[in-house]
């Protein structure tokens, strides 16, 4: 059974691995024994979880700059993959934009909420994940497996909970944007498209959704959260990593086209 969920021989790309959850996807594929290029902006700053990354997995770590809103970025990222590392078998779609409890200056009511925040996450969220599966994807098709795990969310299936932000201060009251949660939507909607287009060419589509995961939220955030979650807690990013290596290894071999929910139970209420 434990070989069942061994990655060793395969080869992860991770988007957005430098951020907040990327460290924790490129470990958990490191740790089943995969070798794992990370992808992110040129400009992205690596956090501190990253660079202890490489400080032990110099071996089996490789980064290099993406863009995922623009395919030449993308497709001489995957040159730069295949050069250092070889075909990947294993993609998880990570990058996207989110929006956390902002400066009360940044704020706009509902009715006056910039297109262009709206656009951009769109552009990152959805369309930045397509064209990752587009390039990534069909190579796996020509080689006749693969597994793709597309990060959703949470709001994918349900609709923020503005009162969990109703204590931040500020004459415009802070509002989760409604294209956070329609662009993971339509991820998980995408992930149905190609696990029925690519299934009988050996490559599996899924979606895992997590719930809010415990970062640098304020207290009284957090408390709200978890008094609505069954379990009671937000999730810890260790809480992640099962779930991955479980979509990402053949011991899922027979799961394709679904949504993982890692949310704690959020969503049974």
């Amino acid at each position: 059974m434990n070989d069942a969920f061994s990655l060793s021989g395969e080869v992860a790309i991770v988007t957005g691995a430098t951020g907040l959850l990327g460290p924790m996807w490129a470990e958990a594929l490191l740790e089943a024994g995969a070798v794992v290029a990370g992808l992110d902006l040129p400009a992205a700053r690596p956090s501190a979880a990253w660079a202890a990354l490489e400080q032990g997995h110099a071996d089996r770590l490789f980064r290099t700059e993406c863009d995922i809103t623009d395919r030449t970025s993308i497709e001489r990222a995957v040159a730069a993959v295949l050069e250092r590392l070889g075909e990947p078998t294993v993609l998880v779609n990570n990058a996207g934009v989110d929006q956390p409890p902002d400066a009360a200056g940044r704020r706009s009511p509902i009715d006056q909420l910039p297109v262009e925040q709206f656009q951009r996450m769109v552009d990152v969220n959805l369309v930045g994940t397509f064209q990752m599966t587009q390039v990534v994807g069909g190579r796996m098709v020509a080689r006749g497996r693969g597994s793709i795990i597309n990060v959703g969310s949470l709001y994918a299936s349900v609709s923020p909970d503005q009162r969990f932000y109703d204590h931040l201060p500020g004459d415009v009251p802070f509002l989760k944007s409604p294209a956070y949660g329609a662009s993971k939507a339509a991820v998980v909607n995408m992930t149905k498209y190609f696990a029925t287009l690519w299934g009988a060419a050996g490559v599996r589509v899924n979606t895992l959704s997590p719930g809010g995961v415990e970062a640098a939220q304020d207290a009284a955030f957090k408390r709200k959260f978890a008094a609505r979650v069954p379990l009671g807690r937000m999730a810890a990013p260790a809480d992640l990593k099962g779930p991955l290596v479980f979509l990402a290894s053949r011991a899922s071999a027979y799961v394709t086209g679904h949504e993982l929910r890692v949310e704690g139970g959020f969503t049974a209420w």
